[in-house]
C-alpha cells in the first residue's frame, strides 16, 4: 500500500495549516489527521481531523472539547486564514479509509473492507504488526483480518484498498467480497 500523504491533493491554505496545528494537536494527546478548507465566496470552512495517537480505543467527545479550543487559540493568534471562517474539529469517522499501519492498528477489533491485487476481503482486523518484513521486501508490516472464524495475515504492502465499515450497516462486512 502507497504511504498515506496527509497532504496528498491538499491545497497551499491547508498545507499550511497542518504545519501549523500538527504540533498543536500533538500536544493535546491525539495525532492530526488531516486538513480541508473549502471557500465559498467570502466564507471558509477549516476542517481539522484528529485522532488518538495509537491502538485501538475511541476519541470521545470529551478529548475533541481541548483539542477544539487550543486549535483555535491557534489559529487566532496565527491568523492564517483570510477573512470569516468556520472551524469544524472532529475524527475521521466511523468508516474511515485505512490507509497506514496505525490506522490498521487503530482499527482492531472493528469490522474492515481489505482490497488487495488478487481478492477482496472483509473481517476484522485482528492485529497490525510492524514486523512484517515479508517477501524480502520493506512492506511496513503485516495486517491480521479475520474472515469466518480465520484469521489472515496480509502484507500492507499487498493492500491496495481498506475501509471499517459499521457492521450491521453493510452486511458485506461480516464474509468475504467488497
Amino acid at each position: 500500500m502507497a504511504a498515506h500523504d496527509p497532504l496528498k491533493g491538499a491545497n497551499a491554505l491547508a498545507r499550511s495549516l497542518t504545519g501549523l496545528l500538527a504540533p498543536v494537536v500533538a500536544d493535546a494527546g491525539l495525532h492530526l489527521e488531516g486538513v480541508e478548507t473549502t471557500r465559498a465566496g467570502k466564507y471558509s470552512v477549516v476542517r481539522v481531523f484528529v485522532d488518538l495517537a495509537d491502538g485501538p480505543g475511541d476519541l470521545d467527545l470529551d478529548a475533541l472539547g481541548p483539542v477544539t479550543a487550543a486549535v483555535s487559540q491557534a489559529l487566532d493568534e496565527a491568523d492564517p486564514v483570510k477573512g470569516q471562517y468556520t472551524l469544524e474539529v472532529s475524527t475521521p469517522g466511523a468508516e474511515r479509509e485505512l490507509t497506514t499501519l496505525r490506522h490498521f492498528r487503530r482499527a482492531v477489533g472493528h469490522s474492515a473492507r481489505v482490497r488487495t491485487a488478487d481478492e477482496e476481503l472483509a473481517g476484522v482486523i485482528t492485529a497490525a504488526d510492524a514486523d512484517g518484513d515479508v517477501n524480502g521486501g520493506d512492506g511496513g508490516g503485516l495486517v491480521g483480518i479475520e474472515i469466518d472464524g480465520v484469521e489472515r495475515r496480509i502484507a500492507l504492502e499487498d493492500i491496495t484498498e481498506a475501509q471499517m465499515v459499521v457492521a450491521g450497516l453493510d452486511n458485506r462486512a461480516t464474509g468475504r467480497g467488497l
